[in-house]
């Protein structure tokens, strides 16, 4: 009879410090991916203050292309005004097609290629929007990692106790794998 009592209350103190160290887990996975979507977040902003910059000194050279430069204006506009991560992923791809109309019509045109001011605005936005895709994978990494979690038995027992559930992984917009056609 003793030894059942112990058998017991050693099993009961297992699940108690098992079901503790999940649930530790997946808050631990919960931060980790809010701290991640923040990096995201952080190199949005980055790309949000380029590209005013680069769209001014190319309005300066040019300024033909007014509903190229609006859409851009719009785009980080709506990013602005999204609420969570799904919306301002969406709105992250809006900027991002659009930021890629103004790219090619950089590209086709030698006097704004050759102006030293849009040189460096460029190679900015580059080496961000290479920060933005490192980010986002990072992101998708945790999200990755945390879904194991809520999957996986016996944790997702625990998952599903403690009110953990699956998170959304960073998705590009439909379209963008397609580059942007600008024509004149």
């Amino acid at each position: 009879m003793k030894k059942t009592i112990y058998v017991v209350l050693a099993i009961a103190v297992f699940i108690i410090i098992y079901g503790w160290s999940v649930y530790n887990g997946l808050v631990s996975g919960t931060v980790a991916i809010d701290n991640q979507w923040a990096q995201v977040e952080t190199q949005y902003q980055r790309r949000f203050d380029l590209i005013p910059n680069l769209v001014e000194s190319v309005k300066g050279i040019f300024n033909q292309e007014k509903v190229v430069f609006n859409s851009l204006a719009e785009a980080r506009a709506g990013y602005a005004n999204a609420k969570g991560i799904d919306a301002k992923a969406r709105a992250a791809g809006e900027v991002e097609s659009a930021l890629g109309r103004l790219l090619a019509i950089v590209e086709n045109y030698p006097q704004l290629k050759s102006s030293e001011t849009v040189q460096t605005l460029m190679a900015q936005l580059e080496g961000t929007e290479n920060r933005v895709s490192v980010e986002r994978k990072r992101f998708n990494d945790e999200v990755a990692t945390y879904n194991l979690k809520t999957k996986r038995f016996p944790s997702k027992l625990f998952a599903s106790l403690f009110g953990f559930s699956e998170r959304e992984y960073f998705e590009s917009v439909a379209g963008s794998e397609d580059a942007p056609q600008v024509s004149f």
